[in-house]
């Protein structure tokens, strides 16, 4: 379990930025806008109807020139659709367009002037096919002047534009409605997606403390019992965890960012099946870790009777009952994760993996938590924002949004859909936006629970807030800036880290947090291993 926790760990901050939304309204720096060529790109739902009955619905881009598009369904006209001829409207059309909408081609002449030959016409708007699948931002060139454009402009990808194209020169009677609707101002699915990603890290803390104080109380009882053997206080942590220290922090990031131009590189059908595979297979080991600790209490006797197993070892009979079920619910997923209800699994899959990964590997002292969040903090800044310097786009956004394959994400993701957006999609966090700080999180618990602190004289209930208000305010963000993906720990580790270093400065316990991780305590056990008696002896466990 220590390998796959490491290697979840790894994928996890290779999506650590991966909170995004849908590009609905663009801006384009590179693209100024100029009186006359000023609106802001928009996504332009088109609504066919095929000889009186209701077609597909197209999504396009609306341009920077001509009147803004209504938002509103019932505000938008049915509109006949009528095929341009020429078809790439260079000149003035020889058919009549009277009061319909012009379908035209790209290419030979500019945007602006096949609006205006349209406009000239009579049309009442225009539809201009692409000629690449992608969608492309319709601008207006630098020096142009006579920009007096009163028709809706929209571009389709080709796909798209050819289906329509198809539909009219075999004679079918067509006829469309133009309309780019706004999302809700409060998006729901990012409120479920806030409460699981706190309700992930509070679980997953909570875990890792009690298995750290149920180390600390087997300790204390070996120590009573006059045990002959001296403790190191290093290894009172439970077998199987593991200690992250600074070079390990300081390495993990460096090849977390190989392995994420190794996904950006690489990414394919084939690729993604490899990482559906990986994911499935951490996921197994997290849901059944899980639900072993959960069964435990009410099936004592089979948690702690075990049968040795090939290859494997001793396995516990609980264990190899509860196996089977996470396998086959692991397969399901994988099998029917293209189906709209597919992401209730892979949220089950996910929280169970990131919860036992936190409960495994752990922070030993702030020290070592800042130096990890610090790295996480300017790699999740460089691959969303500095990438786009010489890769043309966010690595990270590509990534996480699988643009390059046929999959709807990559699979180390939470995702909600938006049930009450019109635009559709999922609001969707990367594992790393919880998992990494989740580190920082639970280590103040650990921290809380060995000192015997209350909430309010604690670190937990603090840390827990900044975590929440930098996950909070990363949404608020991704709303601001019109859905573009942001880089969450951007605002999550500057809470987090922030709210730790200042309160431990104030109560002058930073030096215990920064290196020891542990409030300094009062042994009243020595164990002397020669005369093999015990005699009280007051000590830092140092």
């Amino acid at each position: 379990m220590a390998a796959a926790a490491v290697l979840a760990l790894l994928l996890a901050s290779a999506l650590a930025g991966a909170a995004a939304g849908g590009d609905i309204v663009h801006h384009d720096d590179e693209a100024p806008k100029i009186p006359g060529c000023s609106n802001d790109f928009v996504l332009v739902k088109v609504q066919s109807w095929v000889n009186g009955k209701e077609g597909d619905e197209f999504v396009g881009v609306g341009a920077r020139f001509g009147p803004k598009i209504v938002s509103k369904e019932k505000h938008a006209n049915r509109t006949k659709l009528t095929l341009a001829d020429p078809l790439e409207c260079c000149s003035p059309p020889k058919n009549k367009v009277s009061g319909d909408v012009l379908l035209v081609q790209r290419g030979k002449c500019k945007f602006t002037k096949k609006a205006k030959f349209a406009e000239a016409a009579g049309a009442s708007g225009i539809i201009i096919i692409n000629h690449v699948h992608e969608l492309y931002k319709m601008v207006c060139e630098k020096n142009e002047t006579d920009l007096d454009i009163h028709i809706p402009a929209v571009l389709l990808p080709k796909d798209a534009g050819a289906g329509l194209h198809t539909l009219l020169t075999s004679g079918s009677a067509v006829s469309v409605q133009l309309y780019s609707p706004d999302r809700p101002v409060v998006d729901t699915a990012e409120v479920f997606l806030w409460l699981m990603a706190v309700g992930t890290v509070l679980g997953a803390s909570y875990w890792s403390a009690w298995s750290a104080r149920e180390g600390d109380i087997e300790q204390e009882k070996l120590l009573k019992d006059g045990h002959e053997i001296l403790l190191n206080v290093e290894d009172r942590s439970s077998s199987g965890m593991i200690d992250i220290n600074v070079a390990s922090a300081i390495m993990f990031v460096v090849v977390a960012s190989c392995f994420l131009i190794m996904l950006y590189k690489l990414m394919s059908y084939w690729f993604v099946e490899l990482l559906v595979v990986i994911f499935c297979i951490g996921g197994v080991e997290g849901l059944q870790t899980c639900l072993v600790a959960l069964l435990s209490r009410w099936f004592k006797h089979a948690a702690e009777s075990f049968v040795k197993v090939p290859f494997i070892g001793a396995v516990s009979h609980l264990t190899l009952a509860v196996c089977p079920f996470c396998i086959v619910f692991a397969v399901l997923w994988a099998v029917y994760r293209q189906r709209t209800y597919a992401w209730i699994g892979q949220d089950i899959l996910g929280v169970a993996l990131i919860i036992t990964v936190i409960q495994i590997v752990r922070v030993p002292n702030l020290k070592v938590g800042s130096v990890l969040l610090s790295c996480a903090f300017l790699y999740d800044i460089f691959w969303v924002f500095v990438s786009k310097r010489w890769f043309h786009e966010s690595v990270m956004i590509v990534v996480a949004r699988g643009d390059k394959t046929d999959e709807d994400g990559v699979p180390m993701l939470l995702k909600i859909p938006r049930m009450f957006d019109p635009w559709g999609g999922y609001s969707i966090i990367g594992f790393g936006d919880i998992l990494l700080p989740g580190l920082l999180v639970a280590f103040a618990l650990r921290y809380d629970f060995a000192g015997k602190k209350s909430f309010q004289s604690g670190y937990f209930l603090w840390a827990m807030v900044a975590y929440g208000s930098g996950l909070l305010i990363t949404y608020v963000a991704l709303n601001l800036m019109d859905g573009h993906g942001q880089p969450a720990l951007l605002y999550i580790v500057p809470f987090t880290l922030g709210t730790l270093i200042a309160l431990g400065w104030k109560r002058g316990e930073l030096r215990n947090l920064w290196v020891r991780g542990e409030p300094e305590r009062v042994c009243t056990h020595k164990i002397q291993l020669q005369g093999g008696t015990t005699t009280p002896n007051k000590h830092d466990d140092e």
